[in-house]
């Protein structure tokens, strides 16, 4: 078996990434490249995804329940109507990432959403998917950056949205189902 697998004690075959984790495991079999359609999922995904920046995405995915608590289920109407009140009481919750930044792009990314027709924010995001993906053999193959994700960021840097680095969007890709960057040997790559 390559080391780019590694066997769990259910006996599959997953992303070596995933190690011993049983929530990676879960999140990495019903989550990791399924394909994620919908405004508000895209929002909370983006919005994590941009959290993640600078961390481990187990931390964001054990933090998740609190994030979507305390960010109104990422209903976007309901976090575009943050103000100063709701910013400190989130710099306050050590149950999310406090980083004030990253709070204020989340609440101005939600504003910036609402000025979106519905579908809109779903329709733009999935119109960057690539037409064709190669899924990788190894992890050394796995890009962090594509073409298509710099081509994102940019499109929605152009309209104002923040956090969102061609990296970030290359996750967000990957997580949304996007594309496919399940390694051979893992149980969820297609026959």
């Amino acid at each position: 078996m390559s080391t780019d697998v590694r066997l769990g004690a259910d006996g599959r075959a997953r992303c070596a990434w995933v190690g011993d984790d049983l929530e990676y495991a879960r999140y990495h079999d019903e989550e990791w490249g399924v394909p994620l359609h919908g405004d508000r999922a895209l929002f909370e995904k983006m919005s994590l995804e941009g959290f993640q920046a600078g961390l481990s995405w187990i931390t964001i995915l054990r933090k998740r329940p609190r994030f979507r608590e305390v960010f109104a289920g990422f209903e976007t109407e309901a976090v575009a109507a943050f103000g100063d009140d709701d910013i400190a009481r989130l710099m306050t919750d050590a149950g999310i990432i406090r980083n004030r930044a990253k709070i204020e792009a989340t609440i101005s990314n939600a504003r910036l959403v609402l000025e979106l027709e519905p579908g809109e924010l779903d329709a733009f995001m999935w119109s960057f998917a690539p037409a064709s993906h190669r899924r990788p053999a190894t992890f050394a193959d796995v890009p962090a950056i594509t073409a298509e994700a710099a081509a994102m960021s940019k499109a929605l840097r152009k309209r104002g949205f923040r956090f969102v680095g061609p990296t970030t969007m290359y996750a967000l890709m990957q997580s949304a189902g996007m594309v496919d960057d399940h390694v051979d040997g893992c149980w969820r790559v297609a026959p």
